[in-house]
Parts: structure tokens; sequence; C-alpha cells
């Protein structure tokens, strides 16, 4: 019995398909659901007679995809984004789960009441899982462990200005603390990599670049390669004194590789991931005025660029994440073009995976490649992995159909994001998540005739850290 055209298959059921996923790499098989996980994985033929069956065709089918970098900024500024309409971009771009950061929210994830907040305005709204991050910042930078004790994934702080005052950057001695705090109860630390002194001091050297908000130029050398270098060899050094897990979010800068393969050297817990936007564009292809592309650290040079894919598929960088940071339109000054006053950040969630996978493909990456930097690395890093980021027995059915032959033009306005703003608008990109499954049920399709469709009320929930 084939449910293809059933959209709310039984919750034991067979999924199956010529091209899938799994540990041992693609190959035709057949996934045996029950009860929202995967219970059995066997050959593609071997389904037993009159079983109820979804068969993906010749369509990869791969892991949800595990995003640990999105701020949903909700509540207190869910006119930015929202958890309605963040976790609907998600699991249209085949993001099964993501995980929350704790800053531009009204009140920040930094005290229990922070966390409460955040709980209340998910409710009822995810279409998708929701892990959450706590912030490390001054006020609680020695008991941070208490937080993390009430289910969070993760902690996350800044080392230079944050731009909202709810979230404020750590000292280099708050963040020892906090490091130490962080290390008895072994939980990663996620860090904003960059110190303000190289950023003053490349800023006071603009000279006449000042005069001119509107040059991406100036924004370029206004955040230069040597506050990352700087911050990440300081964090890597916290890291190697207190025994903590540090992880650099958003690598921008190549030259602080060197940091990563020494900390590598020393058996130092000091991971780092990078963007879609940093595999993607280029600093000499954006105009002066194009502030959908300010991000805090900036887009850097096509040769930096390859450095960076050179670094993921040899594994120094460990995995990509969206740092998916929308804001309104008015917010990213795209009327103005001021670098000096639009909101930093780039809005990609709904389409990281087909941005990943046109950049991979170009290069000589694979599928598994891109399952390995998009999935099952990001659940390790907090903890979800066997549960979340693979097909394997015993881990929740969170699936997604991929078309990786498919291409599609990049229209902001059709879009799930809240704001449509994208620095991706009007790329052709390659790649098309046809249907997504949480949980054994599916919640997402798209194809030709109907379009995209979304399947039943929001079925997402917390992920508690156990």
């Amino acid at each position: 019995m084939n449910f293809d055209a059933d959209l709310r298959p039984p919750t034991d059921y067979f999924l199956r398909g010529r091209r899938v996923l799994t540990p041992e790499g693609i190959a035709p098989r057949h996934l045996h659901i029950r009860a929202g996980k995967i219970a059995a994985i066997g050959p593609y033929e071997a389904v037993p007679a009159g079983a109820p069956v979804v068969d993906a065709g010749d369509l990869v089918v791969l892991p949800g995809l595990v995003d640990t970098h999105v701020h949903i900024n909700d509540p207190g500024r869910a006119d930015w984004e929202g958890f309605a309409t963040a976790t609907r971009a998600a699991a249209a771009g085949g993001v099964t789960t993501v995980v929350d950061m704790p800053l531009n929210a009204i009140p920040a994830t930094t005290t229990l009441e922070g966390l409460q907040a955040k709980l209340r305005a998910l409710e009822e709204k995810a279409f998708v899982n929701v892990g959450l991050c706590g912030g490390l910042v001054p006020e609680n930078a020695a008991n941070v462990g208490d937080l993390y004790r009430e289910g969070l994934l993760a902690f996350k702080c800044f080392l230079a200005e944050t731009g909202v005052k709810e979230f404020t950057h750590v000292s280099d001695r708050e963040l020892a603390a906090g490091m130490k705090s962080l290390a008895a109860v072994n939980a990663p630390l996620f860090v904003h990599a960059e110190l303000p002194e190289p950023l003053e001091a490349a800023e006071k050297a603009l000279g006449p670049l000042a005069l001119d908000p509107r040059s991406y130029d100036a924004w370029l050398l206004a955040r230069p390669k040597s506050a990352e270098d700087a911050a990440v060899d300081l964090v890597a050094k916290t890291a190697k004194s207190t025994g903590a897990r540090a992880h650099i979010v958003h690598l921008s800068a190549s030259s602080a590789l060197e940091v990563l393969w020494r900390a590598k050297d020393e058996n130092i817990a000091l991971t780092a991931e990078t963007c879609p936007h940093y595999l993607t564009f280029a600093s000499e292809e954006i105009a002066d005025g194009q502030t959908a592309f300010k991000c805090a650290p900036p887009i850097r040079e096509a040769e930096n660029r390859e450095k960076l894919w050179g670094a993921l598929k040899e594994g120094s960088i460990a995995q990509v994440v969206t740092d998916h940071s929308p804001a309104t339109i008015e917010l990213k000054c795209s009327g103005s073009g001021d670098f000096t006053k639009a909101w930093g950040g780039i809005a990609s969630l709904q389409l990281g995976l087909a941005i990943v996978w046109t950049g991979a493909s170009a290069r000589g990456a694979s599928l598994v490649d891109v399952a390995r930097w998009m999935s099952e690395m990001p659940a390790r890093l907090v903890g979800l992995y066997g549960q979340k980021g693979c097909l394997a027995v015993g881990a929740d059915a969170d699936v997604i159909f991929f078309d990786p032959e498919a291409d599609f033009f990049v229209d902001a306005n059709t879009l799930e994001h809240k704001n449509k703003i994208t620095a991706y608008q009007g790329r052709t990109l390659k790649g098309r998540v046809a249907r997504t499954i949480l949980g054994g049920q599916t919640i997402f399709t798209a194809d030709s005739a109907l379009g995209a469709t979304f399947h039943g009320a929001p079925q997402g929930r917390w992920l508690r850290r156990n």
C-alpha cells in the first residue's frame, strides 16, 4: 500500500528511496518508522507486503538539518522574525531542529525569567523542534552553570559590542569566569569572536572613507581580520586554562585558522563554524549601499572565501549554520544604504541547504559532506547526535526529501521569513527541498504542480536537555 499521496500516514509505516543517506553512506534503503522514531533500516525491496509505504523515488533522503545558530528574536522583537515565521522557514528549508540565540529577544535568555519568557513565546507556534541557548553576560558570569541545569543546550557570549542594550559583551576576566563555570557542567560556549581594541583602532584609521556611510569598503576595513584573530586566540587560551568547551561562531577570517590548527595540536576543546554568506559572497562584488549584505564579522574577499571552503573540506571548520539574523526593512536601511546605521545580519534560514549545496557541488563536495556539515556536526555540538543529525536506528524520524538537480530563483517575497529582505535576492540556487518530515509526520511539501504547502498544526517542541 503506497501512501505517497497521504501526507498523514499511520504512526507505523515504511519510508524508502533509491538514495537514502545513513551513516553508512547513500544507497537504496527503507526506514521503518514507528511512533516518530526510526525502528529499523533495511534494503529498499525488503518491505512487508501490504505495509504502508512512503516512497521518495529518486529524491535523496537526508536527515533533517540542525541549525545551531538562529536569531528568532521572540519575545520582544517578534516584528524582526518570531517563532511562527522562523520555524515555517526552517521547515521549508529542510531544517527540523533550530537552536535559538539568547539575544535580540526582550528579555534576553540570561536569567530563569528570560528562559521562562522564551518558553511562553514558542508554545504552540513552532513548526520544528527548538533548542535554546543561554547568554553569558557580565551579570551572570560566575553562575551560568545554574541556568544550564534548566535544560539549555549551550551558552553564547560576545567579546565586543552586541548592538542591543539587553545583552552586554564580556571582558577577558568575565570570559574566564564564565568558562570556568561552564567547564564544571561540561556546557559548550559559543563565542562571537571579535575584540573591541582592534575594532576601535580600525575605525580610527579609516580616514576619508569614514565620511561615506554607504561605503562597503569602509565597513570591511572597520572589522579587520586582526579583531577575529586576536579574539580566537584569547578563546583558545581561556579554553586551555579552564578546561571549557568553546565554539567560535560565524568564523569569517581565514587567518584565524592558524589558531584552530594550533588548538587541535594542543588538544584544546575548540571548534568553529562558518556560514553560507561567507562561503558564497565576496567583498569585491558588494556595491556601496547594499546593506542587505551587512553582517559582523563582514563578508571578506574571494580569496578568503576559498580558504574557508578549504578548511571546511579538510575539517578545520566543523560545520555550516546560517546565523539567520533578520530585521525589518527599515532597520536594514534599505532606502539610505547607510552601513553605519543598518542592522548587521543576513536572513537565510529557508535557503541554507540550497546555498551550501550550490557552492559545495561546484567545488567537488558531495551531499554526504553537506549533511555532515549541516546536520551531524551541529547535532554533535549541542549533544543531540543520535537523536538528531542522522538516519539511524533509534533516532527521531526527522527526514527530508531533497532534489539536488533542481534549481530555483530566489524571490524574497516568496520566502517564509517575516521580513522580505535577503542578500540572496535574485540568485539562482541549486537543490530543492521536496518534503520535510518531523517525528515521522510530513509537515511541508513542495512540488511544481501544487507549490509549497504546510501540513497540520505546529508540532515542534522544546528540546530540553536531559
